[in-house]
């Protein structure tokens, strides 16, 4: 037990160090994986609407937040109150940084494995990239545990299994953190675990072609396009695990685990 415990101490701590790495100089990621995400925007838009509809007047918790955050957004737009949580004390300061006037919102370190707020207390969770970060097991039972009966998670989130997409991770590992672990099958089988319901919707697979030519004049259309097909791929189970991101929504979280 006490080496496990020395492990994952050692593994928070690398996260925390390499997230206050990247908030202090966001230079060093971004050069290299902003062509990727600009195809990004069809998921994004949907998180965002799925936030925007459920927030009003809840209580939501934001894993993962600094610069960029939506948790200014959902202040701004009815949430009860909004507390954005991330291992990096120099993400929380520039988050901090931004608040302006904004009584429902707040900002705290906070490890998203061991979530310090009262048991069935939030309406609704949300993060973008984070889950993979984490302990999986752990930051499950946490949400399942501080989510209200009727409260609800959304996430966005990269699976693991395309081989190009792995190879070029594998090529990059100074833009990523040595302990990420992009979902596999079995991991986002633990959902079914700690949720009654669970909906995953799956996203990018030929589409990724369209990151070679984003300063093409018809970039936004081939995007599209590529989105198109990829949503009749993805009717084939088979191929569902080869799209680069998912949306993963919980709701009816199972208590007394």
């Amino acid at each position: 037990m006490l080496e496990e415990k020395i492990s994952h101490d050692d593994r928070v701590q690398r996260e925390q160090d390499f997230h206050d790495q990247r908030f202090a100089d966001p230079s060093i990621r971004a050069n290299k994986v902003d062509r990727f995400y600009r195809i990004a925007h069809s998921i994004k838009q949907d998180y965002e609407q799925f936030l925007l509809a459920s927030c009003c007047n809840k209580t939501v918790v934001e894993y993962g937040c600094g610069t960029g955050s939506y948790a200014f957004l959902l202040a701004e737009n009815g949430a009860k109150m909004v507390t954005g949580i991330d291992i990096s004390p120099v993400a929380i300061e520039q988050a901090v940084s931004e608040i302006n006037q904004q009584e429902n919102l707040n900002f705290i370190v906070m490890n998203a494995e061991n979530l310090e707020f009262q048991p069935d207390s939030i309406d609704l969770i949300c993060g973008t990239g984070i889950l993979h970060h984490l302990d999986l097991e752990k930051a499950m039972r946490s949400i399942s545990e501080t989510l209200q009966l009727k409260g609800q998670a959304v996430f966005i989130e990269p699976l693991g299994h395309n081989i190009l997409i792995n190879t070029y991770r594998r090529l990059t590992p100074a833009i990523r953190s040595e302990d990420e672990h992009p979902l596999l099958k079995q991991d986002l089988q633990i959902f079914d675990q700690y949720f009654n319901k669970v909906e995953i919707q799956y996203f990018y697979l030929t589409t990724l072609a369209a990151s070679l030519f984003t300063n093409l004049a018809g970039f936004t259309m081939l995007v599209k396009g590529l989105e198109f097909i990829d949503r009749q791929l993805f009717k084939i189970p088979m191929l569902r695990s080869q799209a680069w991101q998912v949306l993963i929504t919980l709701s009816e979280p199972v208590k007394d685990q």
